[in-house]
């Protein structure tokens, strides 16, 4: 039994009534497809409708545009659909996860080295803000991962640490800033990550944490959040063996499966045990970690089954549908844990308010409310955390302060990743990178990389060489003062573990200028990159390639502001070499 009365929900008579009366209106298949939550890539207007009114879907995603197009959109959803949608967006980092134009205050890793709860806070204001703005009312966050292992890249800047104590207080802090929006939240990704390095949309992940050490750190984390009445959970596609032992002795290996498709971490530890009452969610649906588990036709009602409530994203839109309508035609799914979930559903959006919303005709804002997108005071909330945050790991040769005083003729590397990421498009930060450098007085030359030069057609033999062939190092010398290199790697469902790749091999990118000329090395993203560059003696964790935080860089590094960011021992990766 779901206790709608009850955490988290808190449910009145009348919204109880909702619940129940709307349930027992549905049909087999209007419950079948509240279970889904759709992704929507294609952005056409007609399919979408279908899908909302065919399949009466019970959630939408969608991927990122101007806040304009989402507020039509996100209209649009909801005029199609007769029992109000759930609509998420993925704001980790601040209104930039539900439009294009919206604000990104600061990642979690940033968050964390602010050593303040003011930065998480500020991030989940803005997200519900601007969230709400375009018409969401579901934000898939706080991520509450704990980054015990440097190599894991997928949770880098998504953890705040690894202290279960500090993650709770920033946890909290960000779910309080969502709530003066009054949207819905999520805690991602149960039972956790940032054990081991895998990334889940390409391996299930695997926690190896024993029992008791797990109650100690993910399992306190989630206690608290669960007993502070935290509305829904993200199951990630990630194993914990041992718990699944303990729970289910016997289990052999071949039978522990993800979270997502585990009954005894979902009922047993997560209802049983931590008590939770709310909304559990499955992450994406297409990730390996969970397709590689068991064919799709049993995936999608065995999900259900497990104990998750809804399905996050579809495949083929009648197949999974048809899976589903068959796992319960065939036993799979029970019509008891189908009603359950689906109360659940219901409840989450009764919570909200979002059956009275849509008889009063607001469950999308008024559109005025968009000047909230990329406001004055948000800004200045942007500017304020990185200002909080960049973090300064080390500068042992004393190359700081450097100005356009002092240093003014600067060379300028900037690593990214592969133009496939950018679609065969320049590098749109380091233009950010250039102007804002030459604003603050810097002569800027732009060190053009092997990706640069390959963008603008085909590479002749001179124009790769002067990629591997370093020059005359006086006269470098002579021409600079100081080097810059701006890393800006980032990797996504491509490769487990992401590392700094230089252009092309014996790239003149790699630092062999750091013995002639002040170099100082600036992550605007992972922050565990000395592994790859130990012999760099000025290092920036930065967090993030906005402008803000590179006029905050470069304000930093002149000696106009200090230095106010903390870091964990897990930028120094074990090594002893990464600290000299």
């Amino acid at each position: 039994m779901v206790d709608l009365r009850g955490k988290p929900f808190y449910l009145s008579d009348e919204d109880v009534r909702w619940v129940e009366e709307t349930l027992g209106h549905m049909s087999l298949e209007e419950k079948i497809g509240q279970l889904f939550i759709m992704l929507d890539r294609k952005k056409d207007r007609e399919e979408a409708r279908r899908l909302i009114r065919d399949y009466h879907i019970g959630g939408c995603r969608y991927q990122n545009e101007p806040a304009e197009k989402i507020y039509e959109q996100n209209w649009f959803y909801q005029e199609n659909s007769r029992i109000p949608l759930l609509i998420a967006c993925n704001c980790d980092n601040g209104g930039s996860g539900a439009c294009t134009d919206g604000t990104h205050i600061a990642t979690a890793a940033a968050c964390g080295a602010a050593g303040d709860e003011k930065t998480a806070w500020e991030t989940g204001y803005v997200s519900g803000r601007e969230g709400t703005a375009v018409g969401c009312n579901w934000d898939f966050g706080p991520v509450c991962d704990l980054l015990f292992n440097w190599r894991n890249t997928i949770v880098n800047t998504r953890a705040y640490g690894k202290d279960p104590d500090q993650v709770i207080g920033q946890c909290r802090a960000y779910i309080d800033g969502v709530k003066q929006s009054g949207m819905a939240v999520c805690c991602k990704h149960f039972p956790g990550d940032g054990v081991e390095e895998l990334d889940q949309h390409l391996v299930m992940g695997v926690n190896t944490f024993d029992c008791e050490t797990w109650d100690k750190t993910f399992g306190a984390v989630y206690k608290a959040l669960i007993d502070d009445g935290i509305p829904s959970i993200m199951a990630g596609h990630i194993a914990l063996p041992e718990y699944q032992r303990a729970l289910r002795p016997g289990i052999r290996d071949e039978e522990i499966m993800p979270a997502t498709l585990a009954p005894e971490l979902l009922g047993g530890l997560l209802r049983g045990k931590l008590g939770f009452n709310g909304l559990i969610l499955t992450d994406a649906s297409h990730m390996a970690g969970m397709t590689s588990a068991m064919p799709r036709s049993r995936q999608v009602p065995g999900a259900i089954a497990a104990g998750c409530d809804m399905f996050l994203f579809f495949n083929d839109i009648e197949e999974d549908f048809g899976y589903m309508l068959r796992g319960y035609e065939e036993g799979i799914l029970t019509r008891e844990r189908l009603d359950e979930a689906v109360t659940r559903i219901l409840a989450l959006k009764a919570s909200l308010g979002l059956h009275k919303k849509q008889k009063e005709g607001r469950l999308i804002p008024p559109r005025e409310g968009l000047s909230v997108i990329g406001c004055r005071e948000h800004l200045d909330m942007a500017a304020g955390a990185a200002k909080r945050s960049i973090t300064l790991v080390k500068d042992t040769q004393n190359n700081l302060p450097v100005s356009p005083e002092t240093h003014r003729r600067a060379y300028v590397y900037v690593i990214s990743s592969p133009p496939v990421s950018r679609k065969g498009k320049p590098d749109p930060v380091k233009e950010v990178i250039r102007q804002e450098m030459e604003a603050f007085g810097f002569e800027v030359t732009m060190h053009e990389s092997y990706y640069d030069v390959s963008l603008k057609g085909e590479v002749t033999l001179e124009e790769e060489l002067k990629t591997v062939i370093i020059g005359k190092v006086e006269e470098f010398k002579k021409k600079y003062d100081v080097v810059f290199v701006f890393i800006n790697m980032k990797g996504y469902a491509q490769e487990n573990n992401v590392r700094l790749s230089w252009s092309i091999g014996h790239s003149v990118e790699i630092p062999w200028y750091v013995k002639e000329l002040p170099s100082l090395f600036i992550s605007l993203n992972y922050t565990n990159h000395l592994l790859d560059v130990p012999m760099a003696k000025t290092f920036i964790n930065a967090y993030a390639p906005t402008a803000e935080v590179i006029r905050a860089v470069l304000r930093k590094v002149s000696g106009q502001e200090p230095f106010t960011g903390h870091f964990d021992e897990n930028v120094f990766c074990g090594r002893w070499d990464t600290r000299l």
